[in-house]
């Protein structure tokens, strides 16, 4: 009997010798996947990254050599294929993962066939990967939620006393989630400056980056009915790097009673490769001690956080690098992302092919863990120095925010590339909406 191919052993070896760099995001145990067209070939079709290349995955199909079926990934979008469910991902992982590795000449010398699924990277535009049904952004984070509470309410009363027993969100905004290089407008909105009795109309003076990871669910629930924990973690389809946008003066004089609405509505910038859970498996960690305990329905049985690298790093406009100014880690999330997307669902919420669930801010311990300039400078009271001169409290106009996420193996790293977007200035100065 023959061995089953692990797709996620450390010494698998791909004949795409790019793919076998230390330093590579995309070995053969990634595969994230992604929506990409060229100059050849205008039309968005779905794709997985392996080492410095786009694999066409509706080049693969067409030919016969993947378990879906025909036109299930010569699609703009990744939505149908997520449909399949759990079965479906892990046979057609394992068979794209196959078809790289080193040894096997199916694809590797069929030199007609090769020219026309293998695409350099450089010649590819990425897109967004999904249809996003919904965008959920949860408050997940202590440390996060600690601060940013201490900020505004005083260190004795930091966290809400339901934070510690509900994964709390807000729902967003599907129609503004783009794709990482899609340029971001400042927004405009009400502000109610300190000392001023009346709010004022004006482009945000405070805009903020929040470093997050997004959940992509790929197979629907039924509404009217709940899904476990465990069932909610088979549902997952894989993890995307996000920033989700703030303005936060207009964010603080909106969000009492209902939250964010306006301050959040305007982007959220997600990386175009979406890296599978099946490919994160071997990250898998534990959380934080839950305490006190969650109740029943969002107990989960083993580790269900995982070990990601993340960081953040503001480029203003003519630098020619940009500084790093946060580093934290996925891993600190108090709130996994299997109990997050359980909670969604308890009442009855209906969850969607493609729905999107932020993870909300990511911070850690330490002074540059914090994910996001509200943190990292206290509201504005201090001000980071930037390795290319100049100080920043709040973004500026023409600064570019990148954001990047990395899991180390054992002799490889899985990248989940960038998720970058430059600031352009207001439409109006305010005197008028635009």
């Amino acid at each position: 009997m023959s061995k089953i191919h692990d797709a996620n052993a450390a010494d698998l070896k791909s004949w795409v010798s790019s793919a076998n760099q230390v330093d590579c995001p995309f070995p053969i145990q990634n595969l994230p996947y992604g929506v990409f067209s060229t100059g050849a070939r205008g039309t968005k079709r779905a794709g997985v990254a392996i080492g410095d290349n786009v694999l066409d995955l509706a080049v693969l199909e067409a030919a016969g050599l993947l378990p879906t079926d025909r036109g299930v990934f010569d699609q703009p979008s990744i939505n149908s294929f997520m449909g399949l469910g759990d079965d479906a991902w892990r046979l057609t992982r394992r068979a794209i993962s196959a078809l790289l590795a080193a040894g096997n000449p199916a694809l590797r010398d069929d030199r007609a066939l090769r020219a026309k699924a293998l695409v350099p990277l450089s010649d590819a535009v990425l897109h967004r990967p999904i249809e996003v049904a919904g965008f959920t952004d949860f408050y997940s984070s202590r440390e996060h939620a600690t601060n940013v509470g201490t900020m505004f309410r005083g260190a004795g009363n930091a966290l809400m006393p339901n934070w510690l027993y509900i994964p709390l969100a807000y729902n967003g905004r599907a129609s503004t989630v783009v794709v990482s290089g899609t340029e971001v407008r400042r927004p405009l909105g009400q502000i109610k400056p300190p000392g001023t009795d009346a709010p004022v109309f004006s482009p945000c003076r405070k805009l903020d980056f929040e470093l997050e990871v997004g959940t992509i669910v790929g197979t629907p629930s039924v509404m009217g009915q709940p899904v476990t924990v465990e069932q909610a973690g088979r549902m997952i389809f894989g993890y995307v790097i996000v920033n989700d946008w703030s303005a936060r003066d207009i964010q603080l004089w909106e969000y009492r009673p209902l939250g964010p609405f306006q301050s959040k509505a305007f982007a959220t910038t997600i990386s175009p490769w979406i890296v599978t859970r099946e490919a994160l498996e071997p990250f898998r960690v534990e959380g934080p001690k839950q305490d006190p305990a969650p109740l029943p329905y969002l107990l989960q049985d083993g580790p269900q956080n995982y070990d990601v690298n993340l960081t953040a790093a503001l480029k203003p406009d003519g630098a020619d690098r940009a500084t790093t100014v946060c580093k934290t880690n996925f891993r600190h999330m108090y709130w996994s992302s299997a109990q997050q997307l359980a909670h969604h669902a308890i009442s009855g919420c209906a969850m969607g092919t493609g729905d999107l669930l932020g993870s909300g801010t990511i911070s850690g311990n330490e002074p540059d863990s914090l994910g996001c300039l509200l943190e990292l400078t206290w509201d504005g009271e201090k001000r980071l120095q930037l390795e290319t001169g100049g100080t920043r409290s709040f973004i500026e106009d023409g600064d570019t925010l990148v954001m990047t996420g990395w899991c180390q193996g054992d002799g490889y790293g899985i990248g989940f590339g960038e998720a970058a977007g430059r600031v352009l200035p207001a439409l109006s100065d305010g005197s008028e909406p635009g």
